[in-house]
């Protein structure tokens, strides 16, 4: 009786999963931190929200460090418990969940949830009117599912505001309508073969296990080889079962897969590790008193008796590239600047006024990134702090998310080189600052300022 509850709790443990994933990817688009998303990548306001911090297009020297930290989260996720994210996690297999279990299986009656190899017979039971309620209801929620993944993008406020008008944001809606037309093809057409040929996951699966890998593993032990060595099917009925062996032939194992694999035959690509299996396989052991014969363990557990061991050198390396990832990202993120500033020298490379005043122009480019106005001031730090100014120039306020252009002229009055043979480069260091908040909104550049050879002021 245990062992059947088990069973039962697998699966009620994975569609707790799916309740909590889908939980959360609608309710994180809606979350703020200070007015900021937690996660969102705008290309309308060219910005990337990642927990409540605002970084703009310049500042995207996070995104590599964003993907390796997806990609080995992933790759270590695998080589500890195999596919787990397909099974438990991913929207592929949520989506036919909720179309094949939940609306054809459980609201109109038309399929078996432990049968995921028979389709429906169209001839029977209304199916033909069922299936296109089916597919109208999947259809509605594809479209939430589709304005859901479009929040990652256009936060809910404005993508709200925007469905208002559908003339004025075609390209939005159209994204809405053909995301949510691809789920239903993907759905209800092109089904587990998205897992199978166009999902890469699957093939890099193999490099990733290895004999501690926990995953869903037949016991040939127990239950007898159902495969050659050739992968020929040699067991069809339990007459063909030895004696001494447990596997009674039943086909529960095979029937309730949903990407249409035997277990039985060993580690397979198309397998998802959705434990369908375990559970079925479970159930029809526990009737027997027995425990299943497909176990969600490892192969050294399973085949040689050995203990599966979660920490090894594989899962330690992935473990410490990991934390080095996020540290860089908290160093990264630590030197977020709240204003952008550039700095370019214009065409002219310096002017020789009267009284040997040497002047530089400079192009600026100040962008408040800021939710609030804020009144910018320069100022030169360093060595030459009092030997060179600005000329002209006076403090100016920028409205938030405005970018200001403006060209500075820069002067000296004091010699600061003597050559006679070239021109001298001279590398100053120059801070912006807003006067409402000098502490938090400051950045430091460094510009070239060109002073001339000695000749020069003789001409």
């Amino acid at each position: 009786m245990q062992t059947k509850e088990k069973s039962l709790g697998y699966r009620i443990k994975r569609y707790y999963a799916y309740i909590g994933a889908t939980i959360m990817a609608l309710t994180i688009p809606f979350i703020q931190i200070g007015g900021n998303q937690i996660f969102l990548l705008s290309f309308d306001r060219k910005q990337l929200h990642l927990m409540g911090t605002v970084f703009d297009m310049q500042e995207l020297y996070m995104m590599p460090f964003l993907l390796m930290l997806l990609f080995l989260g992933i790759f270590a996720v695998t080589a500890v418990g195999g596919r787990a994210w397909c099974g438990w996690a991913c929207p592929q297999t949520v989506f036919r969940v909720i179309f094949r279990d939940l609306i054809q299986g459980k609201l109109l009656g038309m399929r078996r949830i432990k049968n995921k190899q028979k389709e429906p017979d169209m001839d029977k039971n209304n199916n033909r009117i069922k299936n296109i309620i089916s597919i109208v209801l999947w259809f509605l929620i594809a479209l939430v599912a589709a304005s859901d993944f479009m929040w990652f993008f256009v936060p809910p406020a404005d993508f709200f505001n925007y469905i208002q008008n559908p003339g004025d944001h075609s390209i939005l809606v159209g994204m809405v309508v053909g995301i949510a037309a691809f789920l239903v093809y993907d759905v209800v057409w092109l089904q587990e073969n998205f897992c199978v040929y166009i999902c890469p996951y699957s093939r890099v699966q193999s490099v990733l296990y290895d004999d501690d890998t926990i995953q869903a593993i037949y016991s040939e032990k127990r239950g007898g080889k159902i495969y050659n060595e050739n992968k020929e099917k040699i067991v069809f009925k339990q007459k063909d079962v030895p004696e001494d062996k447990e596997c009674t032939a039943c086909q529960a194992c095979v029937t309730v897969c949903p990407t249409h694999i035997d277990i039985r035959k060993g580690s397979q690509l198309e397998c998802i590790n959705c434990l369908e299996c375990v559970d079925a396989c479970t159930e029809v052991m526990g009737k027997l008193g027995k425990e299943s014969l497909v176990q969600w363990s490892s192969t050294n557990d399973v085949v040689y008796g050995k203990p599966t061991k979660l920490f090894r050198a594989k899962t330690l390396m992935y473990i410490a590239a990991l934390v080095m990832i996020v540290g860089m990202l908290f160093v990264m993120g630590g030197k977020k600047e709240y204003m952008l500033l550039n700095i370019n020298k214009t065409t002219s490379l310096y002017k020789i006024k009267d009284n040997h005043v040497v002047e530089n122009n400079f192009t600026f480019l100040f962008q408040n990134t800021q939710k609030e106005d804020y009144t910018y001031d320069l100022e030169i730090l360093g060595e030459y702090k009092d030997k060179i100014h600005f000329k002209r120039f006076k403090p100016f306020k920028l409205a938030h998310g405005k970018l200001r252009k403006k060209v500075i002229k820069l002067y000296t009055t004091e010699k600061l080189v003597d050559n006679a043979r070239k021109d001298t480069p001279i590398t100053i260091t120059i801070r912006a600052y807003a006067k409402e908040a000098p502490e938090k909104v400051s950045v430091i550049r460094h510009a070239v300022f060109i002073y001339p050879r000695s000749d020069a002021f003789n001409k």
